[in-house]
């Protein structure tokens, strides 16, 4: 005869039952499932999830749906912690590989935006609906801001605070969304959570910026205008080099073959997040090098530069710091970006230009490339971009005036082989 006693269930088992509650006075009444979903190895016993809700049509769903999930071996046990709790998880650990000035915009994001909004949801609660509602507002109405008066102390009505609403621009929210996004990927990675709730989002589109680079008599202008200036050769470089402020304020001339007339940019000067003045060359913005083939009028500048250098070294004398910087200070000293941003903006101001940005260098660069018809991988290797689509992207309205004179010398050339047709 079989022995009598309590049968374990199966992983998969459920039930599902009505339930009562009383509070005061009322009776609240409730559905509640239970399945189980393994055992523990250590004690033997059975692991469950329960579902509660208000319908049995809702708790019978719910329950369905893990039941599914357990056979497919997709199942996973629930996570507690919030979303808060896992950025605090994920900036810790996880972001060591990142530049410090992104890390540092990073924990703004999360500072600012993220963690006002969502931190208090449970992880493996969050859903995409959530997130675009949190996008949604940040566009409309951004985050509460002090309204300031002149004074620069906040407004007051009736003895309190006025807040006022500031809307973020659809970049910013799309910076937002890729420091969530990429913390919720690690989540999935890690198990936490089955799949990445803000891949369902749909992003404001970004209004593209127009770049405005130096025509030619703007470029002969602001040549003329530094002439001299101590940050000429500097200038100069980026002009016709296409590098980025931190790539110049960074290059060593370990990276400068005068010989073969190239220059190699793998790194560039970056401030130290929260330490004023101070600087550390980290990697390229894309995170790899490049080499330059540079005219040779810039090496001839750089050889010129590396004479006076030589000479500045002498009149140092014990004063100079030998740390192989192309463009420094009297001593030898790493030039400071915002020293040579500030110079650029007052020289341009002086000739006329007030609008125009050091980074129109590089644009001025690139538009001069393409006009001059060097190939757009080739621009975007020298460029340092990751793709030659995000080249094409940005100097579109270059490629567009190119075909445009090309189709151009195509008619001039068919006009020409009909003439020489009719004689």
């Amino acid at each position: 005869m079989a022995k009598k006693g309590s049968k374990r269930g199966a992983p998969g088992g459920g039930s599902l039952r009505r339930k009562q509650v009383k509070k005061g006075e009322k009776v609240y009444a409730y559905w509640e499932a239970r399945i189980t979903t393994g055992f523990d190895p250590g004690t033997g016993r059975q692991t469950q999830r329960s579902f509660s809700g208000k319908t049995q049509k809702e708790v019978r769903e719910k329950m369905q749906a893990a039941l599914v999930e357990l056979a497919r071996h997709e199942y996973r046990e629930p996570t507690k912690i919030t979303v808060g709790e896992w950025l605090d998880i994920w900036e810790k650990d996880y972001l060591n590989s990142v530049k410090p000035l992104t890390r540092l915009n990073y924990a703004q994001h999360i500072k600012n935006h993220i963690r006002p909004a969502l931190g208090g949801k449970r992880l493996d609660e969050l859903v995409g609906a959530d997130i675009q509602r949190f996008y949604n507002q940040l566009i409309k109405t951004g985050r509460k801001m002090p309204k300031h008066t002149k004074s620069g102390n906040s407004a007051k009505k009736d003895g309190k605070n006025v807040c006022v609403s500031a809307s973020l621009s659809a970049k910013t929210v799309k910076n937002i969304h890729g420091v969530l996004h990429r913390a919720l990927q690690q989540a999935v990675k890690l198990g936490y959570i089955r799949t990445n709730p803000a891949d369902t989002c749909d992003l404001a589109k970004t209004e593209k910026r127009e770049i405005t680079p130096l025509d030619a008599d703007a470029t002969a202008k602001f040549m003329d205008a530094i002439r001299g200036h101590t940050f000429e050769t500097l200038y100069l470089t980026m002009l016709f080099t296409g590098m980025r402020r931190g790539e110049a304020c960074g290059l060593l001339w370990d990276c400068v073959d005068l010989d073969k007339g190239t220059i190699t940019i793998n790194k560039q000067l970056q401030n130290i997040p929260g330490e004023r003045g101070c600087y550390r060359l980290v990697s390229t913005k894309n995170g790899k090098g490049r080499t330059l083939k540079v005219a040779s009028f810039v090496v001839n500048l750089l050889l010129q530069h590396m004479e006076a250098q030589e000479k500045a070294k002498l009149n140092a004398g014990p004063l100079w710091h030998d740390e192989g910087y192309v463009f420094c200070n009297d001593i030898g000293e790493h030039l400071s970006p915002h020293t040579v941003y500030h110079n650029f903006k007052r020289i341009v101001a002086s000739i006329g230009m007030p609008n125009a940005r050091l980074h129109d260098l590089r644009h001025s660069y690139a538009v001069a490339s393409l006009q001059a018809r060097d190939d757009v991988k080739t621009v975007q290797s020298n460029l340092g971009h990751h793709t030659a689509s995000f080249t094409l992207d940005v100097y579109g309205h270059v490629t567009e005036q190119m075909k445009q004179a090309s189709a151009a010398r195509l008619d001039e050339y068919i006009k020409l082989v009909q003439h020489e047709k009719g004689n």
